[in-house]
C-alpha cells in the first residue's frame, strides 16, 4: 500500500461519516431512553473497523456515487454486522464476554436485551435501505437478506457451530466462510456500487471476483490474528477458536500457509480490478488493508 495515496485521510473520514450516519438513524440513547435503545447504540457506535461500510463507499466511488449516495447502503451493511456479533457473542453461540475492547452486549445489558437489541438492528438495516430513495429499494433490501440469511451469514454460523470438535476439508471451511464472513462482504460492494451507474455485466462479475477475494481473505487474516495477536490488539477474546476447537486456516493448513493463503487472496482481488483502472483506487487499498491489518 502507498502511504502516500491519502488512503488513511479517505479511511478516516469515510468512519466518521458512517458514525453520523448510524447516530442519526439509531433511537436516541440520552438519560431516560429505554434499555433497548441504549444496548442498540452500545452495540454499534464508537467501536469496530467498518470495513463494510467503507467497501461500500469505496465500491459507490468506482460507481461514480457520492459519498451521501451511499451512506443507506454503509449503514445497513454494518447494521447486519453489528447485529450478527450481538448474536454471535450470546452464551447460547460463541460465550464471548469482550468485544470491541469492551464488555459485549449481553454482558452489559443482560442476555434477553442483548437478544432484542440484534432483532432491532437487523431490522433497522433493512428500514434504512427502503427509506433511502435509492432507484431499486426492494432489490437492495433482497440482496441483503440474501447475505444475511440462509445461504449467507446465519447459514454459515450455523455450519460453524455444528463444526466445533470436527474436521473440515479445506473447500468446506472456504464454503463456510463465504456464507459466514464473505456473503456480507460482497453484499456490502454490489449494494454501495449500486449507488452509483449501472456497470457492465463484465465489470460487475469482476467486482464480484473482487469482493469474494477480499471476503475469504479477511477471515484467513482474522483466523492468523486469533494466534498471534492478543485480547488488547484484537479487542476480543484471542485464541478462543483453537480452544474451543474450531475448524480454522490455522489449523487446516498452517501458520505460514495460511498466511500464504491471504497473500494469494489478496493477489486475485488486485488482479481483479485490472479492468477499472484508477477508480478502483480505494477498492484496492481496503483489499491491502485486510491482508496486511494487525487487528
Amino acid at each position: 500500500m502507498n502511504p502516500d495515496s491519502g488512503w488513511q485521510a479517505w479511511s478516516e473520514q469515510r468512519r466518521d461519516r458512517i458514525e453520523q450516519v448510524l447516530d442519526r438513524l439509531l433511537p436516541p440513547g440520552d438519560g431516560a431512553a429505554p434499555p433497548l435503545h441504549r444496548a442498540m447504540r452500545y452495540a454499534v457506535l464508537g467501536g469496530g473497523k467498518r470495513i463494510r461500510p467503507l467497501l461500500a463507499y469505496a465500491a459507490g466511488e468506482l460507481a461514480g456515487a457520492l459519498p451521501g449516495d451511499a451512506d443507506a447502503a454503509a449503514a445497513a451493511v454494518e447494521l447486519i454486522h453489528a447485529y450478527s456479533l450481538v448474536h454471535d457473542d450470546l452464551p447460547c453461540m460463541d460465550d464471548d464476554t469482550l468485544r470491541r475492547g469492551k464488555p459485549t452486549c449481553h454482558v452489559a445489558f443482560g442476555e434477553a436485551m442483548a437478544l432484542l437489541a440484534g432483532d432491532a438492528l437487523q431490522a433497522l438495516a433493512f428500514d434504512a435501505l427502503a427509506a433511502s430513495g435509492a432507484p431499486d429499494p426492494g432489490g437492495a433490501c433482497t440482496l441483503l437478506a440474501e447475505a444475511a440469511g440462509v445461504r449467507g451469514m446465519a447459514g454459515g454460523q450455523a455450519i460453524d457451530l455444528d463444526a466445533v470438535g470436527k474436521s473440515l476439508a479445506i473447500d468446506e471451511l472456504e464454503t463456510m466462510h463465504r456464507m459466514k464472513t464473505g456473503a456480507l462482504i460482497l453484499a456490502a460492494v454490489r449494494l454501495g456500487a449500486a449507488c452509483g451507474a449501472p456497470l457492465p455485466a463484465a465489470r460487475a462479475a469482476a467486482l464480484d471476483v473482487y469482493a469474494r477475494a477480499a471476503g475469504l481473505a479477511f477471515q484467513v487474516v482474522d483466523d492468523v490474528l486469533d494466534v498471534e495477536g492478543s485480547a488488547a490488539s484484537l479487542g476480543k477474546t484471542a485464541g478462543k477458536d483453537a480452544k474451543e476447537g474450531k475448524p480454522t486456516f490455522v489449523s487446516l493448513l498452517g501458520l505460514a500457509a495460511a498466511k500464504l493463503r491471504a497473500e494469494e487472496l489478496r493477489r486475485e482481488a488486485q488482479a481483479a480490478l485490472a479492468p477499472f483502472g484508477s477508480a478502483s483506487r480505494r477498492l484496492a487499498e481496503l483489499a491491502d488493508w485486510i491482508v496486511l491489518r494487525q487487528r
